[in-house]
């Protein structure tokens, strides 16, 4: 990882950055979502009662660069739980520099110390930079997701 930045867990004193970073997030996925998920949303990444949900941001001398939202959970296939990494996003002004390698990494050892030995993500299709590096650090499945 370069020392341009680190990586840490997200602190309310994160908030600002974090919304502009998510907001960010959406907008590559063509989606919205209400201010009063937002609201929660960054409530249960600080909140001890939902240990499940977690968020991990990199952050350079100017603040948080990047963020990694991750949740825990039990699955039907394993006695261990198994980790979900929902969302990834770096900011542009800092893609290239192993921010997004370096969230994926600190998801993987998070998932090691709490004793999962799988992690999971989704991508869509077309996120052809982002598949580079997944295809580097991860393994590709043949699954197809559907929604209700």
């Amino acid at each position: 990882m370069p020392d341009t930045f680190s990586i840490r867990a997200l602190t309310q004193d994160d908030e600002a950055a974090w919304r502009i970073l998510w907001e960010g997030y959406l907008a590559f996925y063509e989606t919205e979502v209400a201010k009063s998920v937002k609201d929660e949303t960054f409530r249960r990444l600080l909140s001890p009662d939902h240990a499940d949900q977690n968020a991990l941001v990199a952050a350079d001398a100017t603040g948080p660069i990047g963020l990694v939202h991750y949740i825990f959970h039990a699955h039907c296939w394993r006695i261990e739980p198994v980790c979900y990494l929902q969302d990834l996003f770096t900011a542009p002004q800092a893609r290239g520099q192993g921010v997004g390698r370096a969230l994926i990494e600190a998801v993987y050892g998070a998932a090691d110390a709490r004793g999962a030995p799988s992690v999971y993500w989704m991508t869509q299709h077309f996120n052809h930079t982002a598949r580079r590096l997944y295809d580097d650090v991860g393994q590709l499945t043949p699954f197809i997701k559907y929604v209700r």
